[in-house]
């Protein structure tokens, strides 16, 4: 006599949604890079977020003013940041002509139309209206309410001006949803706290896990520019960008600028 199957239980399967998780990669082709170019975006996809649940908890501390446990999280999302990294390895395994087999079915989708993606680069501080489109602040709001709110850069500003050092004040009440412009003042406030790291060793060692974070996020994008060399040449890029060019000329951009230009002023 027929039934329906029993499914039994399985704590870890039933706790994560593995089943769920497994079901969701939907290949176009029969190409097995394919599929593994699907699950190793989904895998970027998650330590995105993971990188920016940790930087918002930075964020949240700074504003607290404790700044060691800011530094906690901020090493944390670091080394979140180097598996990034290393996701890239994964993909440079892809020879050229089985990448190309598939590229195709990708239309105009990029990587760069990630939410959680630009989530993050505002959580940092690298923000602006211009760089989402309309309709992805509609389907994703915690876009335009993180564009709303101050970034972690302008947070730690803030904490620096409430610990004594000389913030000024067109800075401290500037418009956070529009890009930050580095100044030549803040630059000089790092440079005080690198001069006297003993009396500034709080705002040091923040100083210090910020430049981790800014330098894995540079990497990242120095690695994916050599990957997309490697992959496609001077072709370009899916989502309608210039490919290689246009990751050269974002691959320049820094978070937290003051803290790379002020080790000239040292």
């Amino acid at each position: 006599m027929g039934g329906a199957a029993v499914t039994h239980p399985n704590p870890y399967v039933d706790y994560a949604r593995m089943d769920d998780l497994h079901d969701l990669q939907e290949p176009a082709t029969e190409s097995p890079f394919e599929l593994q170019f699907i699950l190793l975006s989904q895998v970027k996809e998650l330590l995105f977020r993971m990188v920016q649940l940790e930087v918002d908890q930075a964020r949240a501390r700074v504003r607290e003013d404790r700044p060691e446990a800011a530094c906690r999280a901020l090493s944390r999302a670091a080394r979140h940041q180097r598996t990034l990294v290393g996701c890239w390895e994964s993909m440079n395994a892809m020879p050229v002509d089985e990448f190309l087999g598939f590229r195709d079915e990708l239309g105009e989708a990029s990587g760069t139309q990630s939410p959680v993606y630009r989530l993050l680069e505002f959580t940092l501080g690298n923000r602006g209206a211009a760089m989402v489109r309309r309709s992805d602040f509609i389907r994703f709001p915690r876009l335009r309410a993180e564009l709303e709110r101050p970034s972690l850069y302008d947070e730690v500003l803030r904490h620096l001006y409430r610990i004594g050092l000389p913030v000024p004040e067109h800075v401290l009440s500037r418009d956070v949803t529009v890009p930050y412009e580095p100044d030549r003042a803040v630059e000089d406030v790092w440079a005080t706290a690198y001069r006297s790291p003993d009396k500034y060793r709080s705002a040091y060692e923040l100083a210090e896990h910020l430049l981790e974070v800014a330098y894995q996020f540079s990497r990242w994008r120095a690695t994916h520019l050599l990957v997309v060399e490697r992959m496609l040449g001077g072709k370009r890029g899916s989502g309608g960008t210039d490919g290689a060019a246009w990751l050269r000329k974002i691959n320049e951009h820094r978070f937290f600028a003051e803290l790379w230009t002020m080790r000239s002023a040292l």
